[in-house]
């Protein structure tokens, strides 16, 4: 079930913050009516396509920060695993530079309640828990509001990587709707024109088209 329109979970677990300093109660609510946050899962420390997303993330930090927008990684690695990665360097696989928050979600408990672990608990024949599937979570990525709603959502199987610029555009897409009101269309892009949301700013939009 999609969580656009509701709440984003909120949680406290264990993070890496600033690239080399452990925390235990990192939360989210410390954003709430201060920034908007890009929350992103990935499946696993020290593998392949994870370390192009996170170090991607990195490389446009000051983009996202100068919109006032936090970035916040997750996996289901425990906070020691993503401490050693982050300081690892580049040319040995590692994300050693990236400074934003990544949290320990080893209970699992965070990427269920966003929907995005890859698999379930389940109960076999004979009464016993189990799990199946992967125990990991899917590169799922939200767009939460300052209120804490989360306002855009994305869900990738394990091998697809994401467009760190689509993030971006959709972040200047919230941002215009909620300063000026208006509504942005296909393709819309910061600097483009936008449209009133009634029949006759569609007409109009549409026309000069």
């Amino acid at each position: 079930m999609s969580l656009v329109g509701k709440k984003a979970p909120l949680f406290t677990a264990p993070a890496v913050i600033n690239g080399e300093e452990i925390v235990e109660d990192f939360s989210l609510e410390q954003y709430i009516g201060k920034n908007e946050v890009i929350f992103f899962f990935y499946p696993k420390d020290f593998t392949f396509v994870c370390p192009t997303e996170i170090l991607a993330f990195q490389e446009k930090l000051a983009e996202f920060e100068k919109r006032g927008v936090a970035v916040v990684g997750a996996s289901t690695d425990t906070e020691e695993t993503h401490l050693a990665w982050l300081c690892t360097p580049k040319n040995q696989g590692g994300i050693e530079g990236v400074t934003y928050p990544i949290v320990a979600d080893t209970s699992k408990v965070i990427a269920s309640n966003y929907g995005v672990l890859a698999g379930d608990w389940d109960y076999d024949e004979e009464g016993r828990l189990s799990f199946t599937g992967l125990p990991i979570a899917y590169r799922g990525s939200f767009l939460i509001d300052k209120e804490g709603t989360v306002r855009h959502e994305t869900i990738n199987d394990l091998p697809l990587g994401r467009n760190i610029d689509e993030m971006i555009r959709l972040v200047d897409a919230l941002q215009y709707v909620e300063k000026h009101g208006e509504v942005c269309p296909a393709n819309w892009e910061e600097g483009k024109e936008a449209m009133q949301a009634t029949k006759e700013g569609v007409a109009s939009y549409l026309a000069s088209h």
